[in-house]
Formats: structure tokens, C-alpha cells, sequence
């Protein structure tokens, strides 16, 4: 494993206590660098903190509520000197299910979390980028955002307007050293599988030219790059984790 170099850089990620966000964090942690997690989950996020040891701290924040958030943030500011690095994980899949069925507070909760939460956790940490000159912002999205799966509207829509949402503010930060990318993974089994029926798994599954899902590890390692002083230049960029389904 290459070991980007991260000394000295103070992280928070959010949903950060399991999947995706836990690989990201133990392998910022492994470049050197200070991680917050933030999680809704209290429990999980006491057994992170347990394998992950003292050079993570955690927070319990429920992203849809923009107060927690600036709180959190304030925190994570005040204990470190500083924020130099946000990975937005925090997401949900909701229900399978075709658009005329799907029940409008699954909807609104589904876009709560992983579009207005979105732009909860970014619109905060900003300001604090932008006091040091320095950032750098990934914003976890989905294949699933380019392409649309069908009965699953709500997460699809979703992910395409947190692409849509990183590519307007990574042009707004372009003229600063604030870098704002997002990525496109295929699905990873993680417990968001859990609220995934089987047959929506198994179609996922069969999109792959790869024949498999990605794994954790291998989505934290690219943003490991992403969240570097080396990505000095790319911003408001798509990165795609698909395994060869993703067709642009």
C-alpha cells in the first residue's frame, strides 16, 4: 500500500463510524493525519473509536440538522486549530420500489440525509478552509447518480445532485487551494445492503463488467489521493470507482 503523505492534516468524516467512512478514516489515519468521525449511530461510533485508537476523536452528528453540524465543526476547529480535509460519506439507500409507489416520507428523508445534508456538512466547513488557504472536500456519490437505477429513484436523484451540487462548488473555490471532488463507486457491501432487496443487489451486481462490488479499502485509497496536497489541481472533477460500468 502507497502511504500518502497527510502529516499535520485534520480530517472529519462523516458516516464514519462503518463502511465506506470507517476504510476512508483508518486509512487517512494510516497517512498521518487527525480524524473526527461523525456518525448518527453512538454505539458504532464507540466501536471505532476502540480499533481505531486516540488519534481519532468522534462526534455524534446527525448531518440533516444543520445545527449539529456547525457545532461539531466548531469543535473539531477549536481542538485542532483547524479543518483541512472533509470526506462526506453519511448516506442512505432507502426502499426498492418503482415511483409510483414510493412513499413520499422515504423521498424526503432520502434526500434529507444525502442531498441536504450534503450541503449542510460543505456550506460549514468552508469558512474554515478558506481561513487557512487550504482544503480539500470529497463528497461520496454513486454510479447510480450518472445512470439512474431503476426502483430506486429517491438514491439515484439523489447522488446525481450531490454530483451536480460538488461540481458548482468546485468552481466556486477554483481560484483558491480548496479542491472539491466526488466519487462514483459501484456498490460496496456494506450494511447499507441492508436496506437493499435482493433482487435490486443482485441487478447492481450484474451492471459490473468486474463481476464484483468494490471494496472499502479500494474506494478509501483513491480518496487518499484526492484529499492531498498532490491533488493540486483537479477540482469540481467525477471520479469513477464503477468497475467498468459507468459509460462517462
Amino acid at each position: 500500500m502507497n502511504r500518502i503523505d497527510l502529516e499535520g492534516e485534520v480530517a472529519i468524516v462523516t458516516g464514519g463510524a462503518q463502511g465506506i467512512g470507517f476504510a476512508v478514516a483508518r486509512r487517512l489515519m494510516d497517512s498521518g493525519a487527525s480524524v473526527c468521525l461523525w456518525d448518527v449511530d453512538p454505539s458504532k461510533l464507540v466501536e471505532a473509536r476502540e480499533q481505531l485508537g486516540n488519534q481519532c476523536t468522534t462526534a455524534v452528528v446527525d448531518i440533516t440538522k444543520i445545527e449539529m453540524v456547525e457545532t461539531a465543526a466548531k469543535q473539531v476547529a477549536e481542538n485542532h486549530g483547524k479543518i483541512s480535509i472533509l470526506v462526506n460519506s453519511a448516506g442512505i439507500a432507502g426502499l426498492n420500489t418503482t415511483v409510483d409507489k414510493y412513499p413520499v416520507d422515504e423521498w424526503k428523508k432520502i434526500i434529507a440525509i444525502n442531498v441536504d445534508g450534503t450541503f449542510f456538512v460543505n456550506r460549514t466547513v468552508i469558512p474554515y478552509m478558506k481561513a487557512n488557504a487550504y482544503g480539500r472536500i470529497v463528497n461520496i456519490a454513486s454510479v447510480a447518480g450518472k445512470e439512474g437505477n431503476p426502483n430506486a429513484s429517491a438514491y439515484s436523484a439523489s447522488k446525481a445532485a450531490v454530483i451536480g451540487f460538488t461540481k458548482s462548488l468546485g468552481k466556486e473555490l477554483a481560484g483558491l487551494d480548496i479542491a472539491v471532488n466526488c466519487i462514483t463507486p459501484a456498490a460496496a457491501r456494506t450494511r447499507i445492503f441492508d436496506q437493499m432487496s435482493q433482487e435490486h443487489i443482485d441487478f447492481m451486481l450484474s451492471k459490473i463488467p468486474r463481476g464484483r462490488f468494490v471494496e472499502v479499502e479500494e474506494v478509501a485509497a483513491m480518496i487518499a489521493w484526492l484529499v492531498s496536497r498532490e491533488n493540486s489541481f483537479t477540482t469540481a472533477g467525477v471520479f469513477d470507482l464503477s468497475g467498468g460500468r459507468a459509460t462517462y
